[in-house]
């Protein structure tokens, strides 16, 4: 099972950025343990990180065409504003888990909505990175029923 894994804005600054709010943690670390869960699961894992918008979004329609069978997003502050953003995922038609190492629904008011999560077939937030290895287990579960 090939899964893509998209970081989007501000999370390369993850172990420095307002670690009371995000953890120590640098998204390498992350990373790291995403791939040490999916080599357990038999899971292809393929990662990146970006601060463009628009960079994520061709990256989400090549997804579709690439043999991607599922998708982990944690869009970061897009989660918030990007439509296009939504209309790609929804528009690629794959599984798809929003996670956030924080949890957005105790945050300020402009973080408790999500353009993301009527698209995604779950929302993972406030459990740190634990959040992403979840999503894996997820996105096994619901492929394999």
């Amino acid at each position: 099972m090939k899964v893509l894994v998209l970081h989007g804005p501000n999370l390369n600054l993850l172990g420095t950025r307002e670690p009371g709010v995000y953890g120590s943690e640098t998204l390498e670390d992350v990373n790291r343990k995403i791939s040490a869960l999916a080599d357990d699961l038999e899971m292809d894992v393929t990662f990146l990180q970006s601060n463009h918008e628009g960079v994520l979004i061709d990256r989400i329609h090549q997804a579709r065409e690439d043999g991607t069978d599922a998708m982990i997003i944690n869009p970061g502050g897009l989660t918030h504003t990007s439509v296009s953003l939504r209309d790609a995922i929804a528009g690629v038609g794959l599984p798809t888990v929003e996670v956030h190492i924080s949890n957005i629904h105790a945050r300020e008011s402009f973080r408790q909505h999500s353009y993301i999560a009527p698209v995604a077939i779950g929302q993972i937030c406030g459990l740190g990175s634990t959040g992403y290895l979840l999503a894996l287990h997820g996105i096994l579960a619901k492929i394999k029923k």
